[in-house]
This record gives structure tokens, sequence and C-alpha cells, in this order.
């Protein structure tokens, strides 16, 4: 359900009574992954953290989104001690085969590329919300508002001035008759969306585009065992993933021109599943489809900024970029990682949690490395969507290299699994 967006205002004079009380010390806005992860990854912190989602928790977990997890990222889960609840409900997968349309050549990448026993993971929304929410329930730290909208902050020198109202509990309509419930926090973390009303209401600007493609994502069940494989199949149209769930069953990601994406989406399932087979290849059988089909425009963007005062963005509501190669997510993740590491040690030094001085740290150790995988995320599907004659030997003499040449491989593939870059204390091993 979407939002309009908070009143804001800012008021940054000085105070003329000494600091009152604070409900909260950190607000976080959207009880999605990243922030779940977020309120998660704080428990342990002596901070006292107010999660506002406006969706039942119900409801959030019933979205149908399938994620691929890099091994940075099952770091930092580990490190917060909710992995060994995720991890059962989710697959890891051992290879990784890229190639390109109908070149025979292909990549493979191993486990042992890297000393590692898997190359990562594929998960459900599903569980891995679920499992954040029952463990955030046994954090008395965290404080569930929900399902609640934002309808007004107001942004002062020393404190975040929130209100929120009750939302129905089937999400189906505001309860305008509902009483606002106003509260005082040092920070607030936005981490609402691509379309984040928080991030707008507060005059932060973005930059990026929309693609030319939009990607259709579906579940299948292949007549032979996937063998935990990842695919990452280069078509002359857009990339089209595979990605291996748990009950041998497979998420296919499928990126088109908007037009082929719309036709495709508007088959009946026997003539979907035939053009399906045309890019999945016959190496695990007949096909089987399982559920609906879901269609997504695919956009680029990123934050001018990260944080203003007492405001900070994460996951979505900072970045967004390509699937290809299955980052999206994880950038979200490494956020989380980074900003807990940077409010946690600034509140043991005493310091303002909320004040652009500390925040600045988080933004400038995240925002270049998201740009780095912004631009190789939309490097990766520029290069090889498409029929151009130069570019076309020139990126197979790429793949030759990567799979040929051992150091160029290894760095592909710790880049491709979150080994690269800055990494937080919450992943360290």
């Amino acid at each position: 359900m979407q939002q309009d967006q908070p009143t804001v205002t800012y008021e940054l004079t000085e105070p003329t009574s000494p600091k009152p009380g604070f409900d909260y010390d950190i607000a976080i806005v959207g009880g999605g992954i990243s922030g779940a992860t977020l309120a998660a990854a704080l428990k342990d912190s002596g901070l006292k953290v107010a999660l506002i989602e406006a969706q039942p928790q119900a409801v959030a977990a019933s979205r149908q989104q399938v994620y691929a997890l890099t091994l940075l990222t099952g770091q930092i889960f580990e490190q917060i001690g909710v992995w060994e609840r995720i991890l059962p409900k989710i697959n890891q997968f051992n290879q990784i085969r890229l190639s390109d349309a109908d070149h025979p050549g292909i990549v493979q990448f191993y486990p042992s590329d890297l000393n590692r026993d898997h190359l990562g993971y594929v998960a459900e929304h599903g569980p891995m919300i679920t499992e954040l929410q029952a463990f955030l329930h046994d954090c008395p730290n965290v404080s569930w508002i929900c399902p609640a909208e934002v309808v007004k902050v107001d942004y002062q020198r020393d404190a975040v001035v929130i209100e929120t109202r009750s939302l129905s509990e089937d999400n189906s309509a505001n309860l305008s008759d509902a009483p606002l419930h106003k509260f005082r926090t040092r920070l607030l973390v936005a981490a609402d969306g691509k379309k984040s009303p928080i991030r707008e209401a507060a005059g932060i600007s973005t930059k990026g585009w929309k693609y030319w493609q939009s990607c259709i994502t579906t579940k299948i069940k292949p007549e032979k065992s996937h063998h935990n494989i990842a695919y990452e199949k280069f078509q002359y149209s857009g990339p089209f993933a595979i990605l291996p769930l748990p009950g041998n069953r497979c998420n296919v990601v499928w990126t088109a021109p908007h037009a082929e994406a719309k036709a495709l989406a508007e088959l009946d399932d026997r003539q979907f599943l035939a053009e399906l087979k045309k890019r999945y290849g016959d190496q695990m059988g007949e096909l089987e489809l399982l559920g609906n089909r879901f269609v997504f425009q695919v956009q680029l963007m990123q934050s001018d900024r990260y944080v203003k005062h007492r405001l900070a963005l994460i996951g979505d509501a900072a970045h967004s970029c390509h699937p290809v190669g299955g980052q999206g997510l994880n950038m979200g993740i490494r956020d989380v990682g980074a900003i807990a590491q940077v409010l946690i040690n600034a509140y043991k030094k005493g310091e303002d949690i909320g004040s652009e001085t500390v925040l600045k740290r988080y933004e400038r150790w995240r925002k270049w490395e998201n740009l780095t995988i912004l631009g190789f995320t939309d490097f990766l599907d520029r290069i090889f969507s498409n029929k151009w004659f130069p570019l076309v030997p020139m990126r197979r003499l790429g793949l030759w290299f990567l799979q040929n040449v051992p150091p160029i491989k290894i760095f592909a593939l710790r880049l491709m699994t979150g080994q690269t870059g800055k990494h937080p204390q919450l992943a360290q091993r």
C-alpha cells in the first residue's frame, strides 16, 4: 500500500532547556529484510529501537521475492545470531555457471576457487522475514509499531519527533479516526523501499535511470536435480538467471525488453513454458511451472546523499541496481553492517548518534562501495544485452580470460560473493 509522504519540518534553533528524555534511540521505518536486520544487529547495543512497518507481519511475510545471498551476507547474519534460524530454510549453491547466448563456452566457478565449501545461498522472502520477526520478538530493546504509517516527521536539533497513525489489521484502509502517536528519537533510519516517502519528504534527490527492460520472475520444478548450481545465461535481450531453491525447485529471473516481457507475461502457461524451455535448456529435463509470474521494471538509482541531520538511508531507500548478479539485497545488508558498527561505536564513545558528523562515517563507507556495484551491474547488462558485432567477440574473449586466468577469475568471484571492499565487524568470523 503506497503511503503519502509524511509532513516534514526542520527546526535547528538552539534548545532553550535541558535535553528532554527520548522514547527511543533509533526509529527504523520499514520492517522489511533490511530494516528488520538492522534492528536485529542492534540487539545487544544498549540502544532502544522502534521498528515501524505499514504492513501486518503476516502480510509482509507473504511476498514472493527470491534473493541470491552472498557469503558476506551469510557471515553478517551469522554474527547477528539469526543465521541458525534462517539457514535450514534456504538453499546453498556450490557452483556458478556463466554463459553468453549461443556461444558454447561456459565459465564455471567452484567453492575450491575460494577455499570454501559453497559459493552462496538462495532464499525466499517468506522464511527469511518470518525468522527475523521471530528473532526480534525475543529482543527486549526492540519495539514493533505495526501496522502503522508515519504521518509527520519533525527534525529538531537534538531529536526527531515522529507521529504515526495505526492502520487496519488487513492493511486495507487508513484508520482516519485512529489517534496519532507521537514519540521522540535521536535518529530516524529510512528502510522504506525504492519510493521511500521518508527520503522524498526529507528532500533527498536521486540520480539514475529506468532500463529498457523488465524482469519476469517465476518458480519452476525441474524433472531432474538442479544439483545446487546457479546459472547466469546472458541472452541478447537480457540476462536469464536460474537460482536453485530447496525442494528441487528453481527461481527464474528473466530479463527482456518491456514489450517482449509484457507479451511473455500474457501467454498462457503452456505457451510460456515453451518459450521458457528455449532459454532454460534441457539439462534438468522437463519443467513444471509453480505459482504465478511477476513482472517488474528494472532501474538503477543512487541517492545523492545517504544521510542528513538525524536521518540515514539504507537498502533500497538509498540505492537500487539491475538484478544481474543478484546484488540488490546484499548491498542493503552491507549497509546494515556498516551503519550498525558506526552507531554502536559512536554510542560507546558517548557521541550523538544522530549528528551528521557520526552519520557521515556511514555515508563515506557505503556510498562509493555501492556505486561500484551499481556500475558493475550496469556494465554487465549493457555489454551482454546486445548483438553489436564489435562487442560480441570482445566479451567472449573476456569470458575466456575469466575461465582461464586464475587471478581474474578469483577477483570476479570475490566481487560476486561480497569478499571485496571494507567488511563490517559483524562479518568478522
